[in-house]
């Protein structure tokens, strides 16, 4: 036999045992500690000196009881009379000499507790108080043949060495084992949340009673599992997150997250050191990428088009370098089309070569309001038995992108000239918002999908979610956000309950995504897209509505002037698709006359209407009467 290989094993073994057992032990010597400690500090010489006093005056008053009692019992002999003077006065002695003692025997009791033994004393009286009376009472009631009779003696000398072994397994620092692939910051966590570091320091911290196990090495961090005693709860144990994090000494820009665990007794306490998603790269965009990928699992994260969508992230963020790859996805295959409406004007001019955009107060109207014609004719169009048109590069899927909503709602709620320069044609702003809505709420069957992104996610009078929109959103992503009630209004009430806490992710670029009841509150590194990739992508059809059907063609591909010129205003069918400037203005040469008389003959909306007989009549293509009649510039000099 290999007698060093046979020693190497048993003390391995021996070792691994104890290592086993001493977390078991560690509450016992723990609080055996706690209170050796305070009895230690108690005996100081101070009450030391009370409690010799207090015995002095105990005994003393012990003495004067006894004799005043005697003294008592010499009267009662003495007469037969109970009145008479002498028994009397020897009662009220007694009487007095009793009260005394009793509150010489209070103040002993009180100096006793002030001064207590020491615990090892203590714990040495009561073996002795069971071992002495009782090993009597077993030797006389015991005959010397019965083998089986069981001396107190031998029992309190098991339970001794079974309180030294405890005290000595709770005190040992068993070796914690780690893995080699932890970097040195991911060790002391781990040597932290073992059990042998964490009960004994537990209690500094208000958290005596819970229990962890050693923390394992994932993808994603350390994961512990928590066992929780007493009254703890893992909603309670969540609360005490500061305290969790102080006694790991975890840093504070460090996340942890306090979940509930596979029992209603047991949390979970992860530590994201690491990312599964470091390593892959999120640069730059190709058709098929995802949009991110899942930081705790490594798995891609795609975000499937035709989706209501909601976009939520403070001012850097990274919410506009993350929905670029949507918004590139969206206007890329050739049955799909991206309008983008952006009062900011910074994102969506890196869009205007493959997307509609709208800047402007009245662009923005404008885009809106041919946005709800097309989606009413579309619903006509649905034949019976299906849910959704089909898509088609005649009736592309239009995906609306609004980039910033709360400016948007701001635009919507301003008012109208008053007085004298107020006219009859001036456009109703406030129409964005109810087109916006409709849009929102019937416009997924006709394939017109709303994304709405904005900084500042309430539902107040300022705010930047519109609530009737809100409530037809079925996908929310948010980065980085303020507060925990920004989070409560982008991913729900149970937000905070359900681990959904958007305000705690570091910035830039790591968002989550709530796509329904099954989804993980996992941070996702999205795919970053900078507005040169954007600018270097090729051109796209650009989405415009034309003025009639019977040829089948639905679209305008070549961008509108955004200027007037006489050409385009004295020749209305030389481009071959007629706009909405040359439909106004043939109705007038047709001999409409008034802003209604437009309207019907045109069938374009009466603040698109509005707009186009400004610029006609900037231009001088028509002019206004003294009454208010409109007619053509050379009929009109």
């Amino acid at each position: 036999m290999d007698w060093k290989q046979a020693w190497s094993t048993t003390t391995t073994t021996t070792n691994t045992a104890l290592d086993a057992l001493a977390p078991m032990c560690t509450p016992f010597a723990a609080r055996w500690d706690r209170e050796a400690e305070r009895r230690a500090q108690m005996r100081t010489p101070e009450n030391l000196k009370a409690l010799m006093a207090a015995q002095r005056e105990h005994n003393s008053a012990r003495s004067t009881a006894v004799m005043a009692r005697n003294q008592c019992g010499a009267a009662r002999k003495a007469s037969n009379n109970p009145l008479s003077a002498t028994r009397r006065a020897a009662r009220t002695a007694h009487k007095a000499a009793r009260q005394h003692h009793s509150q010489a025997r209070d103040g002993l009791k009180a100096a006793r507790k002030n001064y207590p033994a020491t615990l090892t004393a203590r714990a040495i009286q009561a073996h002795a108080a069971h071992t002495v009376p009782g090993g009597l009472a077993s030797w006389l009631m015991s005959e010397a043949t019965h083998v089986l009779t069981l001396w107190p003696a031998s029992v309190s000398a098991g339970l001794i060495g079974l309180n030294v072994a405890g005290l000595w397994l709770g005190r040992r620092q068993p070796s914690v084992r780690l893995d080699d692939g932890m970097s040195a910051e991911e060790r002391r966590l781990a040597s932290r949340l073992d059990p042998s570091f964490w009960v004994p320091n537990a209690d500094a911290r208000g958290l005596s009673g819970t229990v962890p196990t050693p923390a394992k090495l994932t993808p994603a961090g350390l994961v512990s599992h928590v066992r929780l005693d007493g009254r703890w709860t893992p909603k309670t144990f969540r609360a005490k997150a500061d305290e969790i994090r102080a006694l790991l000494g975890a840093r504070t820009d460090l996340r942890m997250e306090i979940t509930s665990g596979s029992h209603g007794d047991r949390a979970t306490i992860t530590l994201r050191t690491r990312s599964a998603a470091d390593g892959i790269d999120l640069n730059g965009w190709t058709p098929g990428d995802p949009w991110g990928v899942d930081t705790v699992t490594g798995e891609p994260v795609m975000v499937p088009l035709g989706r209501r969508m909601l976009i939520a992230g403070t001012s850097g963020s990274g919410k506009s370098w993350s929905t670029r790859a949507l918004l590139a996805e969206a206007s890329e295959a050739p049955d799909h089309r991206l309008v983008v409406i952006d009062p900011k004007r910074v994102e969506a001019i890196n869009w205007e070569h493959r997307a509609r955009t709208a800047i402007t107060i009245d662009d923005v109207l404008e885009v809106t309001d041919e946005l709800v014609v097309e989606m009413h004719e579309r619903l006509a169009l649905i034949p019976r038995g299906r849910d959704t048109i089909e898509i088609s590069e005649e009736r592309p899927r239009i995906t609306v992108f609004v980039d910033e909503g709360a400016e948007v709602i701001t635009m919507a709620r301003k008012k109208r000239a008053k007085g004298s320069d107020s006219e009859p044609g001036d456009p109703d702003w406030s129409q964005i918002m109810e087109n916006l809505g409709t849009l929102a709420r019937m416009a997924r069957a006709a394939e017109i999908i709303l994304i709405w992104a904005t900084q500042k996610p309430t539902m107040d009078a300022k705010g930047g979610i519109d609530p009737q929109i809100s409530a037809q959103i079925t996908y929310r992503a948010a980065l980085a956000l303020s507060t925990s009630g920004e989070s409560r209004v982008v991913f729900g009430e149970d937000a905070t309950e359900k681990g959904w806490h958007a305000h705690e992710l570091p910035t830039p670029g790591v968002a989550m995504l709530r796509a329904g009841p099954k989804a993980k509150p996992h941070p996702i590194s999205t795919r970053a897209f900078s507005p040169a990739d954007v600018i270097a992508l090729p051109d796209r059809p650009i989405w415009h509505r034309g003025s009639s059907r019977p040829s089948g063609k639905t679209l305008r591909l070549v961008k509108e002037p955004t200027t007037p010129t006489p050409a385009t205003v004295s020749a209305p069918a030389s481009a071959g698709v007629e706009t909405n400037r040359d439909r106004v203005l043939r109705a007038v040469h047709d001999g409409a006359r008034t802003l209604r008389d437009i309207t019907d003959r045109t069938g374009i909306n009466k603040g698109t209407v509005s707009r186009e007989l400004k610029a006609l009549t900037a231009t001088g293509a028509l002019r206004k009467t003294d009454d208010g009649m409109l007619l053509p510039g050379q009929e009109a000099a």
